[in-house]
């Protein structure tokens, strides 16, 4: 399963007092940690003396569907702050494994086989067996440089 870092806006307008965002910052952590949500960045006191424009929190949720990710993210700051959250930029962490390789090609509406190998050096190289008509639509280079990016790894792409 992958992890998304969610970004949110709880209060960009600046109408929560430093108290309320100090105990809404509070309220996230012991909502989010109750569901197994990490709740990344400064904390409960720092997080009310930020600007408005800068009141967005960061959740790290186990998942793969970012539709639902963003909709958990934004009822937990919701019930947390008690205002209507902004949701911001959505992000998947990589590790390099094969099941990040998985998540960027869906991120591009593509499937295929991964299959990795070690080359005479003990460096990892990644061969991703794609479809050539799914190609039509997404450019290679745009897959490949992705998948690099993703695992940190050559990666070679074989078409059908």
């Amino acid at each position: 399963m992958r992890t998304a870092v969610v970004r949110v806006g709880v209060d960009l307008a600046g109408e929560l007092t430093p108290t309320q965002l100090t105990a809404g910052m509070t309220r996230l952590r012991e909502l989010a940690g109750a569901t197994g949500i990490e709740v990344v960045g400064c904390d409960a006191a720092d997080f009310a003396t930020l600007p408005p424009k800068r009141r967005e929190v960061e959740l790290l949720i186990a998942g793969d569907d970012p539709a639902e990710l963003e909709r958990t993210a934004v009822k937990l700051c919701d019930k947390a702050f008690g205002t209507t959250p902004v949701l911001g930029v959505l992000t998947f962490i990589s590790r390099g494994t094969d099941h990040d390789a998985h998540g960027v090609l869906a991120g591009f509406g593509l499937s295929g086989d991964i299959e990795r190998n070690a080359d005479d050096d003990g460096w990892d190289v990644v061969h991703v067996t794609l479809r050539k008509a799914d190609l039509e639509r997404v450019p290679e280079s745009r897959v490949h440089t992705a998948l690099e990016a993703s695992l940190n790894c050559e990666v070679h792409i074989h078409l059908i």
